[in-house]
């Protein structure tokens, strides 16, 4: 297969991150050779991760684009991030995520061959999730299950945030959500309406265990049980 070498757009929500996020951009670099542009995506202006950027290597780098959020929240990041990017798959990536990066050239080269949606599962042969909390283990589990067995979805880990998007269904929605990671759902949602073609492959999860993370279960469950509950009717939406 032929790949169109302008590939895609990285777009990374960071609270916080420090020094971890150098060490981020380095080891994305040179896990994928179709990477074009980068988008760190931040509330604050006194965000840690932006200074480090800035006192960096990378700090006069065109492809590392910093992109201050319109709001606040990682939805809202993804959101900024989706205005920006002009390439035609820009896939989703988490600021902790030092073990996928080998996914990302994979991800691109199924948007190729016309996959709008590329879903990386924990949940699927292959895939793996590790040091996560029980309850939040058990809620994901039993979204994960209800959602596959009982709509139409046909996806063993629909709330991963870790997602890759074509251009041609993002020009073709509007992506409703305002909090915490819910636009993961609502975009598979509305893929499946459009009867989009969508992938899904093993990835690994590990929860961070060194860092604050900013995931707020309790705020965001509003936000996630609506698209739930709407992807039960999912063929009429």
């Amino acid at each position: 297969m032929k790949i169109d070498l302008k590939g895609y757009d990285l777009i990374i929500p960071v609270f916080n991150e420090g020094k971890k996020i150098i060490k981020l951009i380095e080891y994305i670099t040179l896990s994928s050779k179709f990477l074009k542009n980068i988008y760190i995506c931040y509330d604050y202006n006194e965000d840690s991760s932006i200074f480090e950027i800035k006192k960096s290597k990378f700090v006069n780098k065109k492809n590392i684009i910093l992109l201050k959020n319109n709001n606040l929240g990682p939805c809202e990041a993804i959101k900024t991030g989706f205005k920006n990017s002009k390439s035609k798959a820009v896939i989703i990536y988490p600021a902790d995520d030092f073990y996928n990066g080998l996914l990302l050239d994979e991800m691109y080269k199924l948007s190729l061959n016309g996959y709008d949606v590329v879903c990386p599962s924990r949940f699927i042969k292959g895939g793996t999730i590790k040091n996560c909390p029980l309850i939040k283990y058990l809620i994901l589990k039993i979204v994960a299950i209800t959602l596959f067995y009982f709509t139409n979805l046909n996806i063993k880990d629909p709330t991963n945030g870790f997602r890759l998007f074509s251009k041609n269904l993002l020009k073709k929605i509007n992506v409703d959500s305002t909090q915490g990671f819910a636009y993961s759902l609502e975009i598979l949602i509305k893929a499946k309406r459009l009867k989009l073609n969508i992938a899904e492959i093993p990835s690994t999860w590990i929860e961070r265990k060194s860092g604050k993370s900013n995931f707020k279960l309790l705020k965001w469950s509003g936000a996630y049980l609506k698209w739930y509950f709407l992807a039960f009717f999912s063929f009429i939406l």
